[in-house]
């Protein structure tokens, strides 16, 4: 079934807490895995940054509202239960609890707030009651804070990979070639730029349009082959590449193209003796955004969490 959302996970979650024992909070996460019955695959989707498991940290955002409208609290680190509040609220026997039922209570009022996300209700000389009809009416989301900056952020990422790929379609097969080259450094292989690469757009020369070391003292060397195309790659290309390492007594390619691969293409690099990595257009952008190839940063945003050990003595 879907991941479900931070918002359907409040009443489970409060659910766990109805026994008025405290329970641990990794204890509610598997509780809520089985319960809304997760496979492995999905418990191991990340968010989009890649820093959490996208089911943890939805059911920790519904942790967090239903702690800031006082219906759970903690008394020590990793540790909630239930208060009156949220023992009142369960005997209601609600059907579900969301964001406009936290809205009835003004301590998540004073949180909405504090995070800008509800107007001043003094400013607008509204009762509290008023106040929860305004918060009401503004757009709500199903996305954690973090999922919507993550989302946002993948947005941006994947405009900017399409319009950088679509920068290195443009270049001259002599720039693509050094541009390869560029990046494999940045990658960590061949040293220097100075020695990194050699035989570049050399004539003659077999299919292969580069060759950079593996690693600094050169006890291997990678060959290269640049394709600025814009059909796909066969298999035949694949095969003449690998005939051309064969030549050279290599068995350690890249073969990179600003296009795409066929199926057959991919089989045959799977199944041949030599080692080639096949890395198409897409792939190209990525890896060129991973390491700053071509790019420059324009804006860095910073996600800070709190530094539980910090305050490891504060319980002892």
């Amino acid at each position: 079934m879907p991941i479900p959302d931070y918002q359907t996970l409040m009443l489970p979650f409060l659910r766990i807490a109805a026994d008025g024992q405290e329970h641990r909070f990794r204890d509610a996460v598997e509780r809520l895995s089985l319960e809304f019955i997760l496979t492995d695959d999905e418990r191991n989707v990340m968010l989009p940054s890649g820093t959490a498991p996208l089911f943890d940290n939805r059911v920790g955002w519904a942790r967090t509202y239903l702690k800031q409208a006082a219906l759970i609290e903690s008394r020590r680190r990793g540790l909630f239960h239930i208060t009156s509040r949220g023992q009142e609220l369960l005997a209601k026997n609600p059907k579900r609890i969301d964001n406009s039922t936290l809205e009835q209570y003004q301590e998540y009022l004073d949180f909405k707030l504090r995070r800008g996300e509800l107007k001043d209700p003094l400013k607008l000389n509204v009762s509290a009651t008023q106040a929860t009809l305004i918060g009401s009416s503004e757009t709500s989301t199903d996305s954690t804070p973090e999922e919507l900056f993550s989302q946002a952020y993948q947005r941006l990422r994947d405009d900017l990979e399409a319009k950088l790929l679509d920068q290195v379609k443009e270049s001259t097969p002599a720039f693509f070639e050094r541009l390869v080259i560029d990046l494999l450094v940045s990658m960590g292989y061949g040293g220097s730029r100075r020695d990194a690469g050699r035989a570049i757009g050399k004539s003659g020369d077999g299919g292969i349009d580069g060759i950079i070391k593996e690693d600094k003292l050169g006890l291997d060397v990678i060959y290269i082959q640049a394709k600025r195309w814009e059909g796909t790659v066969g298999r035949p290309e694949i095969q003449k590449f690998a005939g051309a390492l064969q030549g050279q007594r290599a068995n350690k390619g890249v073969f990179i193209t600003t296009s795409s691969f066929s199926r057959e293409a991919e089989e045959y690099a799977n199944i041949i003796t030599s080692k080639i990595i096949l890395i198409n257009g897409e792939q190209l952008a990525t890896l060129m955004v991973d390491h700053n190839v071509g790019i420059s940063p324009v804006s860095i945003f910073e996600i800070k969490r709190i530094d539980s050990d910090y305050f490891e003595g504060e319980n002892l």
